[in-house]
């Protein structure tokens, strides 16, 4: 165990000196000719996907290798870099997290799946369409990992009782397989469809307040992509229960009485769960009214970013109305011991590259030599698209995302059309990978079950990517230009 141990060590120190190695012969070879200022901050965009891809440091680590390199290599200052990681949307997706916190705290999130799940029937079909509903619905507002950690106690056991069955209608590997595949791909989809749904979409809308000092509102974002999310969660389960896997298994009193007794054991909604669920309510309608609240009346003026903060400051604020936790607040700082902050971190860094790309003529200049190779703005829309889904399969979403959002951006003012065009299709197909486990967290932790055989995996998500390219490239050609 301890060779073993050495040797991966050992691996990860070859792979770290092998892309610092990298960096500096390729800033030395400075094959695109760039001036000293350019080839810097190159060289350590480099040295970042490197690492990002190797994935042999932790990538909130390298996020924060600007704030040490860029003064050292003298690109920007401490105080210039540092600002990035204070942005605005940073602080909109920390909101989001701590709203997440207490409805996980709380077990808000496992009493509405369970009901959604009680609600669509226990026939294998509809088993598997109550996940994907509850699946979706909940990573809407919960970020696509803690939703699927959420449900994937309950799919199993789901799948225990069904197995306890003693005359199968059905087949049961089936079932097993698509419930599972369900909270995954649900989890990836629901997270597309509000800003605060999965990191790349706060990572793009950080990159795109910060270019153009525009902020793209919580409704208008739902009301392009919510739609999308609908139709391939739709189409999730008709390509896995009625086309690929088939079940076949019907309805029976024992998964009915489990459901049941599961929501019998939770008691009826605590105190704390009702005083969640009305702030995270009000939370929700403040982001889709914004804009009307701010039209009607000239004392104050509301972002989404204050509206996640506000909702976020009421949960610690308060009391639980509990008497078993002595009535405390609905959160304790220490609930933050499991806020994703190294994700905050990582949209920082990500936001300082691309700034100092920026500010150097890179992005600019690679987004006009990229429209050299266009042959229409749909053509490019239908390319970024396909490239982005497939690449997020062996690639880190949030990273792809930080990466490719000045060069898509760059490209569309090169081509002379609204960013979004392109910018949107490449965020939202990057959340959608299906195929592998390594595409994205759900992926990995439900493959993880045993209940999955890789062919399997890439069959379904195969045809989920080729769905998902057809739909976001038709509403966003279609839509973009309306909505936004």
């Amino acid at each position: 165990m301890k060779g073993k141990h050495l040797s991966h060590t050992q691996t990860n120190l070859t792979i770290i000196l092998g892309s610092v190695v990298l960096a500096i012969l390729f800033y030395h070879a400075n094959i695109f000719k760039l001036d000293h200022a350019g080839i810097k901050v190159l060289s350590v965009g480099l040295l970042m996907i490197l690492l990002w891809v190797s994935d042999v440091v932790p990538m909130p680590v390298v996020a924060i290798f600007p704030l040490v390199l860029f003064p050292i290599l003298k690109i920007n200052g401490i105080e210039q870099t540092a600002k990035s990681y204070a942005n605005p949307v940073i602080f909109l997706f920390l909101g989001g997290f701590v709203l997440g916190l207490a409805i996980e705290k709380w077990h808000l999130h496992k009493r509405i799946a369970l009901n959604i799940i009680r609600a669509t029937g226990t026939g294998g079909d509809r088993i598997v369409l109550g996940f994907i509903l509850a699946t979706g619905l909940l990573s809407m507002w919960l970020s696509n990992t803690a939703t699927t950690m959420m449900m994937f106690p309950i799919a199993v056991s789901v799948i225990s009782v069904m197995s306890e069955r003693k005359n199968h209608n059905g087949n049961l590997a089936y079932f097993n397989l698509t419930i599972m595949l369900a909270i995954a791909y649900a989890s990836n989809i629901g997270g597309i469809a509000t800003i605060i749904g999965t990191p790349p979409n706060v990572a793009y809308i950080g990159f795109f307040r910060n270019k153009y000092g525009i902020e793209i509102d919580f409704m208008s974002w739902m009301a392009l992509c919510l739609p999308i999310a609908l139709l391939l969660l739709a189409a999730l389960y008709i390509v896995m229960v009625k086309w690929l896997y088939p079940n076949k298994i019907s309805s029976d009193a024992a998964t009915t009485s489990f459901i049941k007794q599961e929501l019998v054991n939770m008691g009826p909604m605590s105190m704390a769960e009702k005083r969640v669920l009305i702030v995270f309510l009000a939370t929700a309608c403040l982001w889709i009214f914004r804009s009307l609240i701010n039209d009607i009346q000239p004392f104050f003026k509301l972002d989404d970013t204050i509206i996640a903060l506000i909702g976020a400051i009421i949960m610690f604020v308060i009391p639980s109305g509990m008497q078993i936790s002595e009535d405390k607040p609905i959160l304790l700082w220490s609930d933050t011991n499991k806020l994703a902050w190294g994700i905050l971190l990582l949209f920082g860094g990500g936001i300082a590259l691309a700034d100092a790309l920026e500010n150097a003529g890179i992005i600019a200049a690679l987004g006009h030599w990229l429209a050299e190779f266009s042959s229409g703005v749909w053509i490019m829309v239908f390319m970024i698209t396909v490239i982005s889904i497939f690449m997020s399969e062996v690639m880190s979403n949030v990273a792809q995302v930080i990466v490719f959002a000045p060069v898509v951006t760059s490209l569309a003012e090169a081509m002379q059309v609204n960013p979004l065009l392109f910018g949107i299709p490449m965020t939202l197909a990057a959340s959608c990978a299906g195929m592998l486990p390594m595409g994205t967290p759900p992926n990995a932790i439900v493959f993880g079950s045993n209940h999955i055989r890789m062919i399997d995996m890439i069959k379904i998500g195969f045809v989920m990517n080729i769905i998902a390219i057809i739909l976001i490239c038709l509403f966003v050609w279609y839509l973009v230009p309306v909505i936004f």
